[in-house]
């Protein structure tokens, strides 16, 4: 039978094939992937002959992301990402795996997966079952469980294989799903907003710096950012002691006041003056006991990182990547584990025997084995296990490997002290209390003396210290030596260790053993904190901003509550309780409804981070990229969606998210004073679905025969909207932002522009530009340059810049081949055509605002006019389109005048 057995890293897989086959007979070949080897020999399943090949993955095989439209930032709302599809891929760095394996599995009849014994490792495992079954359905499926890359238990896992476990799997991929939906949302969101917005000053410092959120990342921020206010809120507070002392021939003790210390200082001078004018003790106790200080119970994944941290300054990352090495070469056991008690058929001698030869610990370890040393006692029970792996220990004998460098070393050691501190006796000392009156107040002093040191003898990182009082007998009286009154002030707590931080995290259940590293590695990589030689956490200012902006919102985005809440629920699919469906659909809905909240409050982020950065006045760093209700995928750049949202001077309109790769907007009426995307459909526009907007009108601003509200589509079928946007105009922006927004959509603009009658002489056949009944009207205010050049031509000057125009052409329906000067400055409104000049007419201005194509270019949509103050405000002078074709009809309904709209009527309200 042939048997495919898959290992998580390529270097498992070499232990396990050359434990298994004893190196007799082992054969090696290549696979796809030059780094993932396939090793084959012969070898027996409770005496069923196998023929076993052995390859692996590098972690995981797969990765979950958003389909193609969601995964570009500009591509959509942020907050359809919590519903948004997603899938499992292989991505392009591990086909060749994806190959190898396919290949390998079609002519396999068993699977045998050696991933690690935990949640993640059964993810993977399962990915890699996706892969070989979908070539070989006929495959049977066999877990190996181990937790040390040695003989006896990599023997024992393949001669005891069970079933893969789905929950465990399960549980991965509803964190997995829950982290990418927050993670990107949240990412998204906050990136948009700020990164352009103001001068972030950071370890990267550019254009693509990322303000990143994790659901675990950010209450880990959280912890470092509250010890930080707690220190900088502190206000320190004197305080009083009473001090004493008294030497003898024995030696000095040091009795400290039973009142600790008195905050009034009136208060604490009279008691002192008591004691000073009756200053004999009086013993009244002397108590004596023995005491006991126990070995620390066995090492789980958080006690190696924080140990490491405290006793060789090492971060939790470096300390998980050298445990790693270590377990994979095979000299401790796996070092992801939450578990803290070993079973009963766990062989602790055995273990202790391998190390008798060790120069450093090898005579305590005999000592250990020895009966009648008493010095062996069972370890004691953490109260953890995760079912999965034992505690970390030993699994093989080194006195020190030539390639281990100085932290393996010490890790190692750390594992093997570990070890045998847990399976000795307590420490034992002899302490002595001895209490004394002076004048009605009570002192005590404290001395110890080690007894028996135990395990002390061998975990040479723990101290017991203590001093030796001198003897004291109840009712013996003497005058102390010193007796002082001593003043001091309070002091805040100490920023975060990285071990205080882990004992946090651990605390409130953020993160698991195998990833609570990872998230404070994140903190760093995003400057989000710093951490000074102490081994000590401090917030950024971007840290500290992002924290203190979603706390003044009010939701604790940023503590360990709604983490925590998730983890469990997650450890609930783990164990079949809850389904991953059930925990998926309440964490996302729970979160999808803060960061609408936070959104909608986004002007507290705006507010904290202002107290620290400077404002940009970088395009591009506009709030609106980072909200707004959808409407409608863009028919421009058919990536991103349409949606609704205000400029900064309170104008609508209906945007791409893709600008400014994609500049396609609806600009709306400017008499709307209300806009909110409804749930209903329009029938008419397509491609679908286009939502319905609600609009409401400012009454004064519409004519009398149009509703204030309105329920309107953009998508060009509506007439009502178009007429208004005629009537009314899209609002002031020109002269507010120094810029125009982009085109409308073609449908919209070519139902602005088309041909209609004159608005002088309500004829045909002409534009109003052109109305033989206005040519000796008044005329543009501006003077027009005009010079014959040597050829005979006219070279035309703008009016406002001085600069040479050029001549275009004009292929509109109306006016194809008609000639124009315009001015090649897209700040200047100057336009005239070219057969007006020898009509003896002038140029006309026309307001031209981020017009998408000109005259010359027939290929891109053509802009239209703008109204309201951006108008120019000469009598007679015409609105015309970026062409020069008239638009009809738009005349001010107030008053009449066509040189504005209605909502810059002078004459509103009178």
């Amino acid at each position: 039978m042939r048997v495919l057995n898959v290992a998580e890293k390529p270097s498992v897989a070499k232990s396990v094939a050359s434990i298994l086959s004893g190196n007799q007979n082992l054969r090696m070949r290549e696979g796809r992937s030059r780094y993932n080897k396939i090793y084959e020999f012969n070898y027996s399943i409770n005496g069923l002959p196998c023929h076993m090949l052995v390859t692996s993955v590098t972690g995981h095989l797969m990765e979950l992301e958003f389909e193609d439209r969601f995964r570009k930032w500009h591509a959509c709302d942020p907050a359809l990402l919590f519903t948004a599809p997603v899938r499992k891929v292989v991505p392009q760095d591990k086909l060749d795996i994806k190959r190898t394996l396919e290949e390998v599995a079609r002519g396999c009849q068993w699977l045998v997966l050696w991933l690690d014994c935990d949640r993640e490792g059964e993810n993977i495992a399962f990915e890699v079952i996706e892969v070989c079954t979908a070539v070989n359905r006929q495959l049977t499926l066999r877990r190996a469980r181990f937790s040390a890359l040695i003989e006896r238990d990599i023997h024992d896992a393949v001669q005891n294989l069970v079933n893969p476990n789905k929950y465990f799997a399960d549980a991965v991929d509803a964190r997995q799903e829950i982290d990418l939906r927050i993670g990107a949302s949240f990412t998204r969101f906050q990136t948009m907003l700020l990164r352009d917005a103001f001068v972030i000053e950071s370890a990267t410092n550019d254009r693509n710096l990322v303000l990143s959120y994790g659901p675990c990342q950010f209450p880990t921020l959280g912890f470092v950012v509250e010890r930080y206010w707690e220190i900088q809120s502190h206000e320190p507070e004197e305080f009083w002691t009473i001090n004493c002392s008294h030497r003898s021939d024995e030696g000095v003790a040091t009795f400290n006041w039973m009142r600790g210390h008195f905050f009034d200082y009136a208060c604490a001078v009279i008691i002192y003056e008591m004691c000073v004018e009756e200053p004999t003790a009086t013993v009244t106790k002397v108590r004596q006991q023995e005491k006991l200080k126990y070995a620390p119970a066995p090492l789980n994944t958080i006690q190696l990182e924080k140990r490491a941290s405290i006793y060789f300054r090492m971060s939790s990352e470096h300390t998980m990547k050298v445990a790693e090495e270590l377990y994979q070469a095979g000299f401790i056991s796996y070092p992801r584990t939450e578990t803290d008690s070993f079973s009963e058929r766990t062989n602790l001698h055995a273990i202790v025997q391998e190390q008798q030869g060790h120069p450093g610990w090898g005579s305590y370890a005999q000592r250990l084995l020895d009966p009648a040393s008493g010095l062996w006692r069972n370890p004691r029970n953490g109260g953890h296990d995760d079912k999965a792996h034992p505690p970390i220990h030993p699994t093989k004998f080194s006195s020190g490997e030539s390639g281990w460098s100085q932290d393996h070393h010490r890790l190692y050691e750390l594992v093997v002290r570990h070890f045998l501190a847990c399976v000795s006796q307590p420490a034992v000392g002899a302490e002595t209390t001895v209490e004394i009156d002076i004048a009605g107040e009570l002192f005590f002093a404290s001395g110890r003396v080690i007894v028996a040191k135990n395990y002390l003898d061998v975990y040479r990182f723990e101290s017991w210290g203590g001093s030796l009082l001198p003897t004291y007998e109840v009712g013996q009286q003497f005058v102390p030596t010193t007796l002082t009154l001593d003043s001091g002030v309070t002091r805040p707590p100490p920023l975060l260790s990285e071990a205080d931080l882990l004992g946090c995290m651990d605390k409130e259940g953020i993160g698991t053993d195998a990833t609570m590293h990872d998230h404070i590695k994140k903190l760093l990589d995003r400057f989000y904190a710093t951490k000074d030689s102490s081994m000590r956490f401090s917030p950024t200012n971007l840290g500290e901003a992002l924290v203190m902006g979603y706390d003044d919102m009010g939701y604790k985005l940023w503590k360990p509550y709604l983490r925590a809440v998730m983890e469990r629920d997650m450890k609930a699919v783990s164990e079949g309780a809850k389904s991953k469906a059930e925990v998926l659909e309440t964490c996302l809905q729970q979160m999808k409804a803060c960061f609408l909240d936070a959104r909608l409050n986004k002007v507290k982020l705006f507010e904290a981070m202002a107290v620290f950065f400077e404002r940009s006045n970088r395009a591009g760093g506009d709030e609106q990229h980072a909200s707004g209700e959808f409407v409608r995928r863009c028919g421009l750049c058919q990536e991103a969606d349409m949606v609704l949202r205000q400029n900064r001077d309170g104008n609508f309109m209906v945007g791409c998210l893709g600008f400014p790769q994609c500049r396609n907007v609806v600009w709306l009426p400017g008499s709307v004073s209300e806009a909110a995307v409804t749930t209903n459909l329009c029938n008419s526009c397509n491609p679908g679905p286009v939502y319905l907007i609600q609009f409401t009108f400012r009454r004064l601003e519409i004519p009398p025969d149009y509703n204030a509200n309105h329920l309107g589509c953009i998508g060009g079928c509506d007439e009502t909207l178009r007429r208004l946007t005629e009537i009314c105009g899209t609002g002031s922006r020109l002269s507010a932002r120094g810029r125009g927004g982009p085109a409308m959509p073609n449908n919209v603009q070519r139902s602005n522009t088309r041909q209609g009658a004159c608005i002088y002489c309500h004829q045909t056949g002409h534009s109003s530009g052109n109305c033989p009944s206005q040519s000796s009207g008044p005329r543009s205010s501006r003077p027009q340059s005009m010079n014959v050049q040597s050829a005979g031509q006219v070279s035309i000057s703008c009016s406002a810049c001085g600069a040479p125009c050029a001549l275009r052409t004009a292929n509109t329906t109306t006016n194809r081949g008609r000639k124009f000067y315009s001015c090649q400055s897209q700040a200047c409104n100057f336009f005239v055509w070219e057969d007006s000049i020898n009509n003896g007419n002038r140029g006309r201005g026309f307001q031209r605002v981020n017009v998408s194509a000109s005259a010359s270019n027939p290929s891109r949509s053509v802009g239209h006019g703008r109204g309201g103050r951006g108008a120019v405000d000469a009598a007679g002078v015409t609105f015309v389109s970026a062409t020069g074709d008239p638009i009809s009809g738009r005349r001010c309904f107030v008053c009449g005048d066509p040189s504005h709209f209605a909502n810059a009527c002078p004459n509103r309200g009178i």
